[in-house]
């Protein structure tokens, strides 16, 4: 199954210029959503992963399917004020200001073997903060899978100490 098939480009979104991967096909098609999720599942059970990570909110939607079809726990990665116990957090700089992600202060244990999932690698920013969050926590991060990976924006070079799995690239 040629997963390519499944992405739609749309030019000029969200703003002129952008050429936008958008997955909702894909994800609209239990096929190749499930196709997608096994190349993933097959990445994460190669590197041992004791545990999934995801930031919000698409890494949600591809890495609880293959937690669960592993057994093994899903961790949300969220943006401020969304957890409702206890956080440890980041902040990390953008191209235009920064931001800030959260993990539950208990989610993580010393010595869990996380990979973490997210739809896209494009510059990596937001994988390179998961992964010091993970760090933090006293994980180790094993490996970092993607359903796309935008090679011309050069985020692997941010992940270059970590294995990298992409199912597409463009």
């Amino acid at each position: 199954m040629n997963l390519k098939d499944y992405i739609a480009s749309v030019q000029d979104f969200p703003i002129e210029g952008i050429l936008f991967r958008d997955i909702t096909p894909l994800m609209a098609s239990g096929e190749a959503f499930q196709e997608a999720c096994n190349h993933i599942r097959d990445f994460a059970q190669s590197k041992g992963a004791t545990v999934i990570v995801g930031p919000e909110s698409r890494g949600f939607i591809f890495g609880c399917p293959v937690a669960k079809d592993m057994g093994i726990g899903f961790i949300p990665v969220r943006k401020p004020n969304k957890l409702p116990r206890e956080t440890v957090s980041i902040k990390y700089d953008l191209e235009y200001g920064s931001n800030e992600l959260q993990m539950h202060a208990d989610s993580i244990k010393k010595g869990d073997k996380v990979v973490i999932i997210d739809d896209l690698l494009a510059t990596g920013g937001t994988v390179e903060a998961t992964i010091k969050l993970v760090e933090k926590m006293g994980g180790e991060v094993v490996g970092c899978s993607f359903l796309i990976e935008l090679s011309d924006l050069n985020g692997r070079d941010l992940l270059k100490n970590y294995d990298v799995y992409s199912v597409m690239k463009y």
